[in-house]
């Protein structure tokens, strides 16, 4: 067999199945979290509708989420085996070679250096890679904890702790999303698609520019486990086995504490039969504003009409929260605008954004007719304050 055609195994078929489990539960929590994230965008949306219902995806992302904890308890078990009972080297932990390779691949991708690094079976990347996803796993186990049980959470910590767990979750996760578009898909599948995670096995060429180091080592025989003697691996079994059976209780457990262990209002209020689901009541009346009526010969402007308009309809939301950057409170601030620029142009209404927005009609508040009529003859008398 030519060199060009023989192959050497990398990945067993239950790494193998590992990494499709991760893959695909990963996906999913990316698909099912970012819509929670931004549900208001178009594509959130869509996504929820594809669901059925926001709950559904909410399921969903639990579901994953706990496909991904049980993954990496498995992972922790099987590098323990390898570990301790194959005593195979711990080819992921990173070393200072791996900054020195890193920093001689940048050279050379920039021309400035002559060789590229020759590097082993894990190379800087893929040991990047895997240690931000340890990194990303315990950040977002630990705040999706802190959501999923909020009151076991606040037992130990204060309030302010689950929006910070729930801005931490968000954060991560599109850092890991971004990550794996941009870093993991061009490094792995754009530059050249590396199937050896789906076929176990890489080429004795793709192996010489990948992973040179390895490839000397399995020619000179030195890779693998070191220990290979029947007795001396049934000694070590005997060892692993128990305390991988009662750590494997303890993952399991916590796990099982994780998506079961919060018992919210819903779970201990008394059974709908014995209160009363529904009473009518009449509502309290809200205060109204006396309409702003101007005289058959007054003009309007900021202060006998504008400002006390702006003041009862606008500023619970542009107030002192200025949402879009925006603030009506004085006059001042409304000719001065928001984050899209000014809102009101004197002189000119048609192009006014506050006009434009308002004859659309679907505002969050809306202005009457007769209040925009009157705001439209102020623009165009030049919005006058006084």
């Amino acid at each position: 067999m030519s060199s060009e055609n023989k192959n050497y195994q990398r990945f067993p078929v239950a790494r193998r199945i590992e990494h499709i489990s991760m893959l695909l539960s990963f996906s999913l929590l990316g698909l099912t979290g970012l819509p929670q994230k931004f549900p208001t965008l178009g594509i959130s949306i869509f996504i929820a509708g594809i669901f059925g219902s926001v709950e559904n995806l909410r399921l969903v992302h639990h579901i994953s989420a706990t496909v991904m904890m049980l993954g990496t308890g498995w992972h922790i078990l099987v590098a323990g085996y390898k570990i301790y009972v194959k005593k195979e080297p711990m080819s992921m932990l990173p070393a200072i070679k791996d900054a020195v390779d890193g920093i001689q691949a940048i050279l050379y991708n920039l021309g400035l250096g002559k060789k590229f690094p020759q590097m082993g079976r894990f190379n800087f990347e893929e040991k990047l890679e895997y240690w931000a996803f340890v990194w990303g796993a315990v950040v977002m186990g630990l705040t999706g904890f802190m959501m999923w049980n909020p009151l076991t959470t606040l037992k130990i910590l204060p309030g302010e702790a689950i929006p910070a767990a729930k801005a931490a979750h968000g954060g991560e996760a599109i850092l890991a999303v971004a990550a794996i578009i941009i870093w993991h898909m061009y490094g792995v599948h754009l530059k050249k698609f590396n199937k050896s995670m789906f076929t176990g096995k890489m080429s004795e060429e793709d192996m010489l520019h990948e992973h040179p180091l390895e490839l000397a080592d399995l020619k000179a025989g030195l890779a693998g486990p070191r220990v290979t003697d029947p007795k001396e691996l049934r000694k070590r079994k005997a060892i692993f086995f128990p305390i991988a059976g009662i750590l494997s209780l303890v993952m399991l457990g916590s796990v099982y504490g994780f998506v079961s262990g919060e018992k919210t209002a819903v779970d201990i209020l008394p059974p709908a039969s014995t209160i009363q689901a529904y009473l009518p009541q009449t509502p309290t009346p809200m205060a109204t504003m006396t309409p702003l009526i101007l005289g058959p010969n007054d003009q309007p402007t900021w202060d006998n009409y504008v400002g006390p308009l702006f003041q009862d309809k606008c500023t619970s939301c542009h107030g002192a929260m200025a949402f879009g950057g925006l603030s009506l409170v004085t006059y001042a601030d409304a000719i001065r605008g928001g984050d899209h620029g000014p809102v009101i142009i004197p002189n000119n209404s048609a192009t006014s954004l506050l006009v434009v927005v308002h004859s659309g009609g679907n505002h969050y508040v809306q202005l009457s007719t007769l209040e925009l009529n009157n705001i439209i003859q102020w623009i165009d008398k030049g919005a006058p304050e006084k």
